[in-house]
This record gives C-alpha cells, structure tokens and sequence, in this order.
C-alpha cells in the first residue's frame, strides 16, 4: 500500500501545486461562497418538494443497489442552468453525467444529491454539494477548492465556506474541536456498493473498531465529512468518495481547522481520512494496519 504524500491543513493561502493564476481574488471568492449556497439551496427546494410527491428511480449505476432517482437528475439540471446563467466561462463536473470544460481556471464539481439512497427511503441524511475547485476536478489530491456549499434539505441545515475566509454552519462560524485521543474518537465511514469491496472493508472496520470510541454510517460523505467540523464526528474515512462527494465538504473541514488525508491503496483506490486536527496521524496509522492485517483481495 502507498501513502499520498499529502495532508490538507486550513488553506489560507493557495496550495504551492495549484496554479496561482486560477485561484481567484478574496472578493470573487466570496461571491462565488455566496453563488455555491444560493443554488445549493434552490436545487434543495427542487428535491426536497419532489421527495414529497414521489421518488421514481431513473437508473442504476455500479450496481442494482446504486440507484439515480428523477430528482438527481433535475437537480443537476437545474444546477447546470443556473451555473451557466451565471458564470458560463467556468467548467462544470456532475455527479450525473455533466462535464463541460471553461476557460476561467475553475471548474464547478456537484453533487445533485449526496445520500441517493437515503433519499430514496425517506430518511434526512441526504444533502446537495456544491463547490468551485481550482486545478483538475477529477484530481482530489492536487485541487484546490476556493468555495462551496453542503445543504441538507430535510432539516435546512447548511454548510459554507470559502478560501481563506473561514467555514460556518447555519451562518455561525466553525472552529473544529480541539483533537481527541484515538481511543476517544467517534470515527464515520461508508461502504462501497461493490460486494466484495464490502466484505474487505468490513474486515477493515472490524479491526478499527477496538481502537475507537465507536463507528457511525450515516450515508452520506458529505454530510459526514462537515460533521468534523462541527465536531459531531471526530472524524471520517471512506474508500472511493469522488469528487463531487466531498468537495465542498473538505473546505468546510479544512477552513475550520480541520484536516484532509489521502490513503493510496493498491488495487482498491484512495480512502480519504478527515479528522480534527492532531488525529489524522493515528487515525491514519490505525487504518494502514488494519489494510495490511486484512490487504485487499485481487
């Protein structure tokens, strides 16, 4: 197993590999905090009100249990709209299939409904993220994310955050915990919807499991992610979370104080560890010995 030399520290400058040029002005980037909660919060008033009236499932992705709902695909849609009214020189990733290039250095990276299948049994952990990133949006471990939005319809709590301007929940500015010990630390992850992908990841979760206060999976990265920084979890880790799940999310964490990991596992793919501040050395410790006492199988 290889280890991504990386740790995200509280961005209040570019990161040295991002191209400075993309990165934009403190007072675009507050406009653009502003732009990612406003459409956040419209496409949330779309899903919330289709959740209401009925859930059709439109397709399935990786598997039978991945499922894309109608209201997946209105939300982007109507992000998609709405971003091009707004900033048509910026490129735009979507979890649903959008993908345009820009010409601006900054890609918009969406997330119509985080927690699809949550949403789809009518239970609140399900959000709408969305985030501006500078660099390449498919590259986790080399963007830089200048502003995002995580809201969750169902209770209308929403997160914010810009770079360098701090992090806040519901308006009310972040400050993630000061760190915990490992043995105290209530740790969030999530599952793949591949079977045996699973089954690994179980024997992995069962070997972190004595070394922590205790595990919670919610069902949502992004949700789970800007729980750290609310200190509602002390800290979250999940193999194969992309873009789109955690990009607006790692800028809530980070611009609190809070820190993101990227763990490169052979033949598996990258696990991201978001912890407080101070626990992401031994929560990462603690994750490369359990991959190692239970590797993946090929």
């Amino acid at each position: 197993m290889d280890t991504a030399p990386r740790d995200l520290a509280a961005p209040t400058a570019p990161r040295p590999d991002t191209d400075r040029s993309a990165v934009p002005a403190p007072e675009v980037v507050a406009q653009l905090r502003d732009a990612c909660e406003r459409f956040a919060r419209q496409a949330g008033d779309l899903v919330g009100a289709m959740r209401r009236a009925a859930v059709d499932v439109a397709a399935t992705k990786s598997s039978a249990t991945d499922v894309v709902t109608q209201a997946d695909l209105a939300s982007e849609a109507l992000l998609l709209e709405l971003i091009t009214a707004y900033r048509p020189q910026d490129g735009i990733l979507g979890e649903e299939g959008t993908q345009r290039d820009g010409d601006s250095g900054l890609t918009w990276v969406l997330d119509p409904i985080d927690g699809t299948v949550n949403y789809l049994y009518g239970r609140a952990d399900y959000a709408v993220s969305v985030a501006v990133v500078a660099g390449d949006p498919s590259d986790v471990t080399t963007w830089q994310p200048v502003a995002g939005c995580v809201h969750q319809p169902a209770t209308g709590r929403t997160w914010t955050a810009g770079l360098g301007q701090g992090s806040s929940v519901d308006g009310r500015a972040l400050s993630a915990p000061a760190s915990t010990a490992l043995g105290s630390a209530l740790v969030g992850t999530g599952f793949s919807y591949s079977a045996p992908t699973r089954a690994w990841q179980g024997e992995v979760v069962a070997r972190l499991l004595p070394q922590v206060r205790d595990v919670r999976r919610a069902g949502a990265g992004a949700l789970d992610a800007a729980a750290v920084a609310t200190g509602e979890l002390d800290a979250h880790y999940e193999l194969g979370l992309n873009p789109w799940d955690i990009a607006a999310a790692v800028l809530v964490v980070t611009e609190a104080g809070g820190r993101v990991r990227y763990l490169d596992v052979d033949g598996v793919g990258l696990v991201s560890v978001i912890t407080q501040a101070g626990l992401e050395a031994p929560l990462t410790d603690a994750i490369e010995s359990a991959i190692a006492s239970s590797p993946p199988r090929s």
